[in-house]
């Protein structure tokens, strides 16, 4: 029988373990709960909690077996499989993800966060009309859960290109109850998507004029101006923001663009290198202090953009269990085309004119796919292994250990192409080629190809790349995450397929 006494110490640690992880204290969460794991009275909440601790640590794959082992002592507990379907989605096992919560469904949960995670595990199974009728379900429960809604409206507009649906989920979430200002914020993104920029910059300008008191808003207003080359409109916006939060990292990240657009690259670098003092691995801060180090020329320019020392080609070789590249390649390009099922871009996505699959591409089961990952592997470790230790903002985060912090696909048609940008959320970042058009190798024009060293915005002086890479079926490419990278559209016939992750130190 459960002694009342070790039931209330239970309590209180579980309780104390909860406030650990609110204030994002997961290792002390993790060692408080991890002794009541083996307790004959540990109840799930127990487990639930250990498995939140290894997820907020990035540490999902010990945090799925921990929702196992809650299942299978508590086999009727609906919130345990809840947990464990939604750990298996994180970690990209669509199929795993939507059994669980079928049993949790069964057992009579209804809840709206369960329909959420079912319904992104039903598309990224690829079974796209139930997942968004369980988006649906979601919403239909929390209708005014705009974070859900913009989700539904992009997937309603990666699958049908419906500029007017996708905005109508965002009306219908403001109709529920969502600010206006963040609905404004979410329908800017599907005009951009849309190419409606100058409709965009109307919604945004608009909305901070009627609330010059958030800062968010008014963010995003300067973004869309600057978007247009509004450079001026964008600093006044940027300015006003500043004056909310002088010391936010996206708001100096954002006065160091304006100043760059406007010839003021010491002062941009200043801004930059602020924001940095708050937020050391923010890779937008350091992308962007780059470009200010090379227009005020800088040495700090020579040490992040080292194009030649950082950027690593790898032709990888043909797996185990395939006779050649080739036909590694082949099953490899039908394994991640069968996934290619939308005819737009994501919103807020570097892609132009192609698709992009965005569910955690590592926990596929088709061979293919889990023998890409096993073959970059290997090349990874030499990367990190060549680095070695240092004070540059890549250097200094190199623990020699690693692990994937998100792994994607993409798929450009004619005319198809990235912008300029980097990854806000990796360390290192990657791009392997699985299919290309003939045409573009050893294109003069470098079509299609690689571009190193670019921002996303026209300066003065010209800020041209500084390096290309030419794409080869086989081959890897591995960067920092900070670097300004695109693809150079091509007009030619043909494809071209990659897959690329991101890599964060562990």
């Amino acid at each position: 029988m459960r002694s009342r006494k070790g039931w209330g110490l239970s309590k209180t640690i579980l309780d104390e373990a909860a406030a650990q992880i609110a204030a994002g204290r997961f290792s002390a969460a993790l060692a408080a709960t991890d002794p009541l794991l083996s307790r004959p009275d540990a109840i799930p909440r127990t487990f639930a909690l250990h498995a939140a601790a290894l997820k907020g640590l990035g540490r999902r794959g010990e945090a799925a077996e921990v929702d196992r082992e809650a299942v299978r002592r508590f086999p009727q507990s609906r919130i345990a499989w809840h947990n464990l379907g939604a750990t298996l989605g994180d970690l990209g096992r669509a199929t795993e993800a939507i059994a669980a919560l079928e049993t949790a469904f069964r057992l009579g949960l209804d809840a709206p966060e369960t329909w959420l995670v079912q319904g992104r595990a039903l598309v990224a199974a690829g079974r796209l009309d139930e997942g968004e009728a369980a988006l649906g379900q979601a919403l239909r429960r929390r209708p005014a859960e705009l974070a859900w809604s913009a989700e539904l409206a992009n997937l309603v507009w990666m699958r049908r290109g419906d500029l007017s649906e996708a905005l109508a989920v965002l009306a219908a979430a403001e109709r529920a109850g969502a600010p206006g200002a963040r609905v404004r914020m979410a329908q800017a993104d599907l005009m951009r998507a849309a190419g409606q920029h100058q409709q965009a910059w109307a919604l945004l300008r608009a909305a901070a004029d009627q609330a010059p008191g958030d800062g968010p808003l008014g963010l995003a207003a300067s973004q869309a101006a600057m978007a247009l080359g509004l450079a001026a409109e964008a600093e006044t916006l940027a300015r006003r923001a500043y004056a909310l939060a002088p010391g936010e990292p996206a708001v100096l990240n954002q006065l160091c663009i304006v100043a760059l657009a406007q010839g003021r690259p010491s002062e941009a670098l200043e801004a930059a290198l602020s924001g940095l003092k708050r937020a050391p691995a923010n890779q937008s801060l350091w992308g962007w202090a780059a470009v200010a180090a090379r227009q005020a020329g800088d040495p700090l320019h020579a040490t992040l953009c080292d194009h030649d020392g950082l950027v690593r080609i790898y032709d990888l070789p043909t797996p185990e269990g395939w006779n050649d590249m080739a036909g590694f390649l082949g099953d490899l390009d039908r394994a991640l085309s069968a996934q290619h099922l939308y005819v737009r871009e994501p919103t807020n996505q570097s892609v132009r004119q192609g698709s992009q699959i965005s569910h955690l591409l590592t926990g596929s089961d088709d061979p293919a796919i889990q023998a890409a990952f096993r073959q970059f592997a290997p090349a990874i470790d030499a990367y990190v292994q060549a680095l070695g230790p240092g004070a540059d903002p890549l250097r200094s985060r190199n623990t020699g250990a690693h692990q994937i912090h998100g792994a994607w696909s993409v798929l450009l048609g004619p005319g198809g192409s990235h912008s300029n940008h980097l990854h806000m959320e990796g360390w290192i970042s990657s791009v392997f080629y699985v299919a290309t058009p003939r045409v573009i190798e050893g294109s003069a024009r470098h079509e299609g190809w690689l571009s190193f060293g670019e921002p996303p915005i026209a300066l003065d002086p010209p800020c041209p790349p500084e390096r290309f890479v030419e794409p080869r079926p086989g081959r890897l490419v591995l960067f920092p995450s900070y670097m300004w990278h695109g693809v150079i559209p091509f007009s030619t016939d043909g494809r071209r397929l990659t897959m690329a992750f991101d890599v964060t130190p562990a």
